[in-house]
């Protein structure tokens, strides 16, 4: 029988060591806070399932200090980053191709400091795990197993196991998060139900490596191959590190199937449109595309998020993206509760705010997946014949599949337009929302929105200013804030005061003072100081109840 022990109390536990608890874990020890990161692995990554961090993911990286350790990890930044369909690599047709900048003279768009990066899983979580750990305030424990958890008015006791020893351990917590997948033991410790659709596609990812792919065949090179043949798209390949690995995605449909490494291999050589040449598999998963979001986020002490809160379709690149921001939503409003500030409400936000954001990018990845697959449906044979009549065919089909993938390969509307509309801890100002795009974003300093950025100088942004603390942004100085101040140190709120001297600042916040949440999104703005300063206080650190519920997730989620 194992033996039992208690360990020190932690604020924070956290289950599960992939990129969403490394990176809630390193905000948390970022902000100061104690915590203890749970994983039943060895820290390993030998399928990485990401490889784009997305750009508001790069605008907290660039707030952790980690920009250069992200691109610095092992991507070869100047490899191509075309995008082209194909029904072979040698000697097949190219319908057509989509080109993209190398990662590294990729511009930056203008509405953000940062741009996307390629950095995978495996090169990803070393660095956040630096991270991580460089904050000093952050345990890491592998090779340890969540069992359950026992949750009272005042905290959560964990029990975990040491999977080395067997030994098993409580750990006194103030609150738990479920980072631990689809698959959360957390989540079905809680009894947390998902809604939506349990398998769109059952698909097979391997992990091969293969010297000098790009001399193999007749095709400019590309970061990403979409395979098409007689069935439809049957597969992709895509650039793992811009070297010599890559991820063989072997697109199923909705009956399971198990592949041998044989089935891997000639799919592979089919892929490439030849026989004579080496290659090894390094790994090969099963896996199935899922479209489902929790029905709820967890209880006032236990919550879950990236993973275990929503499942993605990965066309689009949203899940990992959408994990972080869960985390950094979640960072600052444990910090508050751990620290005391943060009102009885607090927590209730996180899935208010978090949980439709989830349920409009499982969607968007879904009808992208629907639109990659079109050929399965709308495949003229003619595109696979040789000759003027082929030409022709191949022309018209590869010019409306590019126009149709478009909506995949632009998303900057997805990744920088999400807001919390409704939210009780925003203070709204009446102004119409905005239309919610995908392939466009313009900014706005409407509470709610992520605040907008503006180049206060060749270096400095005004995301900069963002992050530790709530900042109110004064565009007048002659107007006095020391009222509100007063209220934020009466509540104990962390508050400061940046007073901007910028006439773009000042044109694109619209407003003379702006009140920025510590996970930089506006949570209220004015020309004037409100007339009750502790009320606000009190609305932004979540006082008040929530008031408004969105409506049920069957009648939001697309089928």
């Amino acid at each position: 029988m194992a033996q039992t022990s208690s360990v020190p109390q932690a604020p924070v536990v956290i289950v599960g060591a992939g990129p969403v608890g490394l990176a809630l874990a390193g905000d948390l020890g970022w902000r100061g806070v104690s915590c203890v990161l749970i994983e039943r692995g060895d820290g390993q990554v030998f399928q990485p399932r990401m490889d784009m961090v997305g750009i508001r993911t790069m605008e907290f990286c660039r707030r952790w200090g980690i920009v250069d350790d992200v691109e610095n990890a092992g991507y070869n930044r100047d490899y191509s980053q075309d995008y082209a369909w194909v029904s072979q690599l040698y000697g097949g047709y190219e319908f057509g191709r989509e080109s993209f900048p190398t990662v590294r003279d990729e511009p930056k768009p203008e509405q953000s400091p940062q741009k996307r990066e390629r950095c995978p899983q495996n090169f990803f979580d070393p660095v956040l795990t630096r991270f991580a750990a460089k904050t000093g305030n952050v345990q890491i424990r592998y090779c340890t197993e969540y069992i359950s958890h026992q949750e009272s008015d005042d905290g959560v006791t964990v029990r975990v196991r040491d999977l080395k020893s067997g030994e098993e351990q409580d750990i006194a917590c103030l609150y738990l998060v479920g980072c631990d997948g689809g698959a959360s033991r957390v989540k079905e410790r809680v009894g947390i139900k998902m809604t939506g659709t349990p398998a769109l596609t059952y698909t097979t990812n391997a992990i091969i490596e293969c010297n000098g792919l790009e001399q193999l065949h007749d095709k400019k090179p590309g970061y990403r191959y979409i395979f098409i043949g007689p069935e439809g798209t049957w597969s992709t390949v895509v650039a793992i590190n811009g070297r010599d690995l890559w991820r063989l995605s072997i697109v199923g449909d909705g009956t399971l199937r198990t592949l041998s490494e044989e089935d891997v291999s000639q799919a592979f050589r089919r892929a490439v449109g030849r026989d004579d040449f080496e290659f090894k598999i390094v790994s090969v998963m099963p896996w199935i595309r899922r479209q489902l979001v929790a029905d709820n986020y967890g209880t006032s002490r236990v919550k879950i998020a990236g993973d275990a809160a929503h499942l993605t379709s990965p066309t689009g690149g949203f899940g990992m993206n959408m994990g972080i921001q869960d985390a950094v939503d979640l960072g600052w409003k444990l910090q508050a509760m751990v620290e005391g500030w943060g009102g009885e409400h607090l927590l209730d936000t996180y899935e208010f705010e978090r949980r439709p954001v989830a349920i409009r990018n499982v969607n968007e990845a879904t009808n992208n997946l629907k639109l990659m697959l079109t050929p399965r449906e709308s495949l003229s044979q003619a595109v696979f014949e040789p000759g003027p009549d082929g030409d022709r065919a191949r022309q018209v089909f590869g010019d409306a599949y590019t126009k149709m993938m478009k909506r995949e390969w632009y998303t900057i509307g997805i990744h920088l337009g999400f807001r919390y509309e409704g939210s009780s801890i925003v203070g709204a100002d009446g102004t119409p929302e905005p239309e919610d795009t995908v392939n466009t974003y313009v900014q706005t300093a409407r509470p709610g929105h992520r605040a907008p950025h503006v180049w206060l100088s060749p270096e400095l942004s005004t995301l900069d200013l963002f992050g530790r603390d709530f900042v109110l942004m004064r565009f007048d100085k002659s107007l006095a804030v020391d009222a509100l101040l007063d209220a934020a140190e009466r509540a104990c709120v962390p508050l400061a005061v940046v007073d901007i001297d910028h006439e773009g600042a000042r044109m694109l916040y619209e407003r003379k003072l702006v009140l920025v949440r510590p996970d930089g999104h506006v949570a209220w703005r004015d020309d004037v100081v409100p007339e009750d300063s502790n009320a606000l206080v009190d609305i932004v650190r979540g006082v008040q109840p929530l008031g408004v519920t969105h409506p049920a997730l069957a009648e939001e989620i697309t089928r």
